[in-house]
């Protein structure tokens, strides 16, 4: 069964994705970007292509996320991780998943305001069109031949669409605030949740946490990516790599965003940051 890793991007879902992947697929807990490759991001091609679907019909990708599902779940032996930005949403009137095919869902949430300036840097536009992508409908790569569209929606949708699995108990909720300035408490608060909706009996190794901490520090992160490379990360309008790990804070925003769009993120996104303690 699936349990998702989900998410508005840049949220912290690739850094709690490091510690996981660590955790559970490595004996030594030595973290490698190679590691990542065992929590899959979805949708992706291979997907849908490994069935026979046309991946450039759209609607049929839509009408096709229960088969795809169904085709992981039979290859796992008991869990799988999928990460994913898109929300628990109808495309074409065609449900992204289901009871039948979730085990549970770990969202991970960050301040909108501070999501602004980094998805920003990461897309290589200004801040303002990506409020515009946080305020609005957003879907990822929509239009481009052979790329799977994500439904993301709103920060606000995306949010509160994975809600939904908190009515069957399936639901936990972890804020990048606290990935960052609680590490160890909010990581063995995640493994508790895993251990508890897949029913098995790993053991929560304290040292093997903190081991794995040391090595996913934002900065040996960022220092890995230099020396490595990272093949997550995007190229700007002239080809050039940007940076993945860009300064991995929380509260950027007081010094980097403009009154108006702040104003605007308030607005929009006002009931779900008054939930979440934003504002």
């Amino acid at each position: 069964m699936i349990l998702w890793l989900a998410s508005y991007p840049k949220s912290g879902n690739t850094f709690l994705r490091s510690f996981l992947s660590t955790y559970f697929f490595s004996e030594d807990g030595i973290f490698s970007f190679d590691l990542l490759d065992n929590i899959e991001q979805y949708p992706q091609p291979a997907f849908f292509t490994n069935l026979g679907i046309n991946i450039n019909d759209k609607h049929l990708v839509a009408k096709s996320h229960i088969e795809a599902q169904k085709a992981i779940n039979q290859r796992a032996k008991n869990f799988k991780f999928l990460k994913t930005h898109s929300g628990f949403l109808k495309m074409d009137g065609y449900s992204f998943t289901d009871l039948n095919n979730t085990l549970g869902v770990i969202y991970i949430v960050r301040d909108p305001r501070d999501v602004a300036i980094s998805f920003a840097h990461h897309n290589d536009e200004t801040i303002k069109e990506t409020s515009k992508k946080i305020n609005g409908n957003y879907i990822l790569d929509g239009d481009t031949e052979n790329k799977i569209p994500v439904y993301m929606g709103s920060w606000s949708l995306n949010y509160n669409s994975w809600k939904e699995f908190k009515k069957a108990g399936r639901y936990f909720l972890i804020k990048y605030e606290d990935l960052i300035l609680n590490k160890e408490e909010s990581f063995k608060k995640t493994l508790n949740f895993i251990k508890k909706i897949t029913n098995t009996k790993f053991e929560i190794q304290d040292e093997k946490i903190k081991k794995i901490i040391k090595q996913i520090e934002f900065r040996s992160l960022k220092k890995l990516e230099e020396k490595v490379g990272f093949k997550e990360a995007r190229k700007d309008k002239k080809g050039n790599k940007i940076n993945f790990f860009r300064v991995g804070r929380s509260e950027q925003w007081p010094n980097s965003l403009d009154l108006d769009i702040r104003k605007s993120i308030e607005t929009v996104c006002k009931n779900e940051m008054k939930e979440l303690g934003y504002l």
